[in-house]
């Protein structure tokens, strides 16, 4: 069919091609802010997309002047990074929003972790003035509680663990039972007594070890659910109970002190930078 032969559109009619919404578009965006969160005690069962849910609803109550995407379903810039699976707890997860209006970080924290259930706790807040959040979340620490191991046991399975050259284990996905290494990703993995409970449900009169594990962020993921059934495949450690799982941290690796650093930092930097005195000068 030529252009001839083709059907104009009638008179009030829009011609073919993409819809577009209707009324001005949304305004831009004028700052970002980088937020640290926390998942405690049973808010741990929380999903990603619970807790997505969640905080759109504090940014509403707390009158957060979003900034929105475009389209016929516009819905606030959030970005997530790296959330902590379904049923672990973290001191540690991190997003980005972005404001048609500029903010004070820490006032928007508090307003925010107001109006969030105890438990979805906003901890931290920075004025973005770097790229590649994600791009700094590199490895985690994560803290792994045994209940009905002992430390002595968890220690000799710890050593056969970090002995091997590979440790195979395997997981279902939706496309199958694949298999992988959960040796390589691992930098560090200690075994010791608990120091106590700071939220208080948990008994510390009867057998306990806490693992400590530092892992990096590789593909594919290696998470510390691997890491125990590492620890069943090679050394024979079951726990009795599941583990709780907590991440204490994360952030980039640095390879000569082989700790995880805050992510933050950089965009702390970069504000001390711009506010400091003689800043911007000739």
């Amino acid at each position: 069919m030529d252009g001839a032969s083709r059907a104009a559109p009638h008179r009030g009619e829009e011609p073919l091609g993409k819809r577009q919404p209707e009324g001005p578009p949304p305004a831009p965006a004028v700052q970002r802010i980088r937020l640290r969160y926390t998942k405690r005690g049973r808010l741990r069962f929380t999903s990603h997309r619970d807790f997505q849910r969640a905080f759109e609803r504090a940014l509403r109550r707390a009158e957060v002047p979003m900034a929105y995407s475009a389209g016929f379903t516009p819905h606030p810039k959030v970005s997530y990074a790296n959330a902590a699976p379904t049923g672990t707890g973290s001191e540690a997860e991190y997003l980005e929003i972005a404001l048609t209006e500029a903010r004070d970080p820490e006032t928007l924290r508090v307003l925010l972790d107001e109006s969030l259930p105890a438990g979805l706790d906003i901890t931290d807040a920075v004025e973005a003035r770097t790229s590649g959040l994600a791009d700094r979340l590199t490895a985690s620490v994560w803290e792994l509680r045994l209940e009905g191991v002992t430390v002595e046991d968890a220690e000799k399975a710890v050593e056969t663990f970090l002995a091997a050259e590979t440790v195979e284990v395997q997981r279902k996905t939706k496309n199958g039972v694949r298999t992988f290494d959960a040796r390589s990703a691992v930098t560090e993995l200690t075994a010791a007594r608990p120091q106590g409970d700071p939220q208080g449900d948990r008994p510390l009169d009867s057998a306990c070890a806490i693992l400590r594990l530092v892992v990096r962020h590789v593909t594919p993921a290696v998470r510390p659910d691997d890491v125990l059934s590492g620890l069943r495949a090679v050394a024979d450690l079951a726990p009795p109970v599941p583990a709780a799982v907590t991440r204490l941290a994360q952030g980039l690796f640095d390879e000569e002190s082989g700790t995880v650093t805050d992510p933050l930092a950089p965009d702390r930097e970069a504000v001390a930078s711009a506010t400091a005195p003689g800043a911007g000068s000739a």
